[in-house]
């Protein structure tokens, strides 16, 4: 049986989720303290808007998001709101924030092969969103790795939109 290092090794990290208290004020911190520019304005996100789930039922819950691109890799900041979901219960747990996932993307034809081996492996999905532009699928691995696992299945509207961001 393979391990999550062999099923993540081949795979392209494309963000770190970073759950914080006040987006405003790491966004502030990240350009001013270390030049990390390009945030656009934080946007409101819900859960049932996404038909996210959250151990497999989608809840009512809010929060704010932005994000940039910033050396090959995005850089999300996550603001909870309302509800609960994984972010909500990570800022609760460490009350001043962190990374809390990393996301892995790849083209959504190798989603299934991918997510399913780390099922297989034991770890447990905590949210899922099928949307046009990916797949995401979100899994506890903070024993394992100090944080949750994000796995991006890119669809090709998906790699579009990227291109556009990567751009921006």
């Amino acid at each position: 049986m393979s391990n999550i290092n062999n099923t993540i090794s081949g795979l392209e990290l494309a963000q770190i989720g970073w759950v914080v208290p006040d987006i405003h004020a790491a966004v502030k911190f990240l350009e001013s303290a270390l030049g990390i520019a390009g945030f656009p304005k934080p946007e409101l996100v819900r859960a049932q808007d996404l038909a996210m789930t959250y151990y497999g039922k989608v809840v009512d819950c809010e929060w704010l998001t932005t994000q940039t691109y910033n050396g090959g890799t995005f850089i999300e900041l996550i603001q909870p709101l309302s509800g609960q979901s994984m972010f909500h219960d990570y800022l609760a747990r460490y009350p001043a924030g962190g990374i809390q996932h990393l996301a892995f993307r790849l083209p959504v034809s190798d989603f299934d092969r991918v997510t399913g081996d780390l099922r297989e492996q034991g770890y447990t999905i905590m949210s899922e969103v099928d949307h046009p532009i990916a797949r995401m699928a979100f899994f506890d691995t903070y024993k394992t790795m100090g944080v949750a696992t994000e796995i991006m299945g890119i669809t090709p509207e998906g790699w579009i939109a990227i291109g556009k961001m990567q751009k921006t």
